[in-house]
């Protein structure tokens, strides 16, 4: 069964299996201690953190293992907020960046601070322009992943850094889907990353702190880590990170450029094979591994559990699939369409054949969910003598109010309208993209008296 969702876990890499299990032999003792078997942990700690800081590209003594990767940006952003605090209270982030850092980003909010979200295109990617414009007097600190987690889009780290550097403020990069293709670009002042997105054991988390960057670790501490990570290292799982970040990256360029080959053949066949789909993010500049698409008129949840049936596991950023039934924030913040989302990463080793029956399986099974929920063919091709409609999607989810709207948009003359009334989330998003899908304008919206959001369409065509 295909594993398609490497972005969320790659599987355990053989030389992780390898290392941990070695590690589990020769590490089990307190590496703080100075007979012979803490000795010997301390060897296998200090060798595993320079070969994570070879890969990072920092000195030994600036990096330090965290529980996770999530722990390792709370750590540096709060670390560093309080570092500089008598800078100023902002925080600079993009409107994409990995919920860990807006969680930490409300965080500080909630304790006086100020969070200033950069915005980005439809692509994904911030405007560095934007971002140097958003960085002011007052600003502690930057965060600016190195590619984004759900839509593989990589950011211009190498711009940003420039002109942080020049404003005097440190940047926090988030390298956790990146670092296993390739060294971060230059110029940053913190790192964080995750073991298990490159083929590490989970519950292993890194970060790297520049000499020179203020830095007050928060909360209780102790000696371990440099008092950045108290708690006992669960050091064979830091060897196998480590082990394996180094295997992972003698493979990236090799594997890197298999794996875009296979992304590119689904970023061009997808569209053809499927009607009403839109690809998102970069075409280029982006991770080589990861491809995301949204089908119109399909419940994200039902889709995946369709792919499942099917053999195919797969992510997806859809509110259909969410348990708050809001659109993923990455793709809010990109505007485009959120309804029938499905996030392809694929793991080191996926061969052509699965990609090949990926490709096969899809079409029936998306042709199959919107017969299920009833969505249009084809236009009406008989427009009704009035001038507008009213759709009362009210009480009705992700993908109803897109499907209602496709159904009655040709019983309206061209020039009329068709007003939505919807209270779901993803109506702000899918609306306005399936304007720009099928070529109509999308009016605006406003408060429905009655209750939701009142959005109006008119037909071009």
């Amino acid at each position: 069964m295909p594993y398609f969702d490497a972005a969320s876990a790659a599987p355990l890499h053989p030389v992780a299996r390898q290392a941990l299990l070695a590690a589990l032999d020769e590490g089990w003792a307190d590496p703080a201690r100075l007979y012979r078997e803490g000795r010997r942990a301390r060897l296998l700690l200090d060798a595993a953190r320079e070969a994570a800081a070879e890969a990072v590209g920092c000195r030994p003594d600036e990096l330090v293992f965290t529980p996770s990767g999530t722990r390792a940006v709370h750590a540096g952003i709060s670390g560093a907020l309080a570092g500089r605090r008598r800078v100023g209270n902002r925080l600079v982030v993009s409107a994409v960046e990995h919920s860990s850092v807006l969680h930490a980003g409300e965080t500080h909010a909630a304790a006086g601070g100020t969070v200033t979200e950069v915005p980005v295109d439809r692509s994904g990617a911030v405007d560095a322009a934007a971002f140097a414009a958003a960085l002011g007097a007052d600003t502690a600190l930057a965060c600016l992943q190195s590619a984004n987690h759900e839509v593989g889009t990589e950011q211009p780290v190498a711009e940003v850094a420039e002109a942080c550097r020049a404003a005097g403020v440190p940047l926090l990069v988030d390298a956790a889907q990146s670092l296993g293709w390739g060294p971060v670009p230059e110029g940053w002042s913190l790192l964080a990353a995750s073991a298990h997105k490159w083929g590490g054991p989970a519950g292993v988390g890194l970060l790297a702190v520049r000499k020179g960057v203020r830095f007050a670790p928060q909360g209780p501490s102790d000696e371990r880590e440099s008092g950045r990570a108290p708690g006992f290292e669960n050091l064979p799982a830091i060897v196998a990170a480590a082990a394996s970040l180094r295997a992972v990256r003698a493979e990236a360029a090799a594997e890197g450029a298999r794996l875009r080959a296979l992304v590119d053949r689904i970023r061009a066949r997808v569209p053809e094979l499927v009607p009403d789909v839109e690809v998102v993010g970069d075409p280029v500049r982006r991770l080589p591994h990861l491809v995301t698409f949204s089908c119109l008129y399909v419940d994200g949840e039902t889709l995946l559990h369709e792919l499942d049936r099917e053999g195919f596991s797969v992510s997806s950023g859809s509110s259909c699939t969410s348990s708050t039934l809001t659109p993923s924030h990455v793709l809010r913040a990109m505007g485009v369409l959120s309804e029938g989302n499905v996030r392809v990463s694929l793991p080191t080793g996926t061969s052509e054949e699965d990609v090949d029956r990926f490709l096969a399986v899809l079409p029936g099974v998306v042709a199959e969910v919107r017969e299920r929920l009833g969505a249009p063919e084809a236009m009406p091709s008989v427009p009704a003598p009035s001038g507008s409609l009213v759709v009362d999607s009210l009480g009705k989810r992700c993908p109803i109010p897109v499907i209602e709207l496709a159904k009655v948009i040709g019983e309206v003359p061209v020039g009329g309208t068709v007003t939505v009334l919807s209270d779901d989330a993803a109506a702000r998003l899918d609306i306005p993209a399936w304007c720009e899908m099928r070529g109509q304008e999308y009016v605006g919206e406003s408060p429905s008296p009655g209750g939701g959001v009142a959005y109006v369409v008119r037909r071009l065509s």
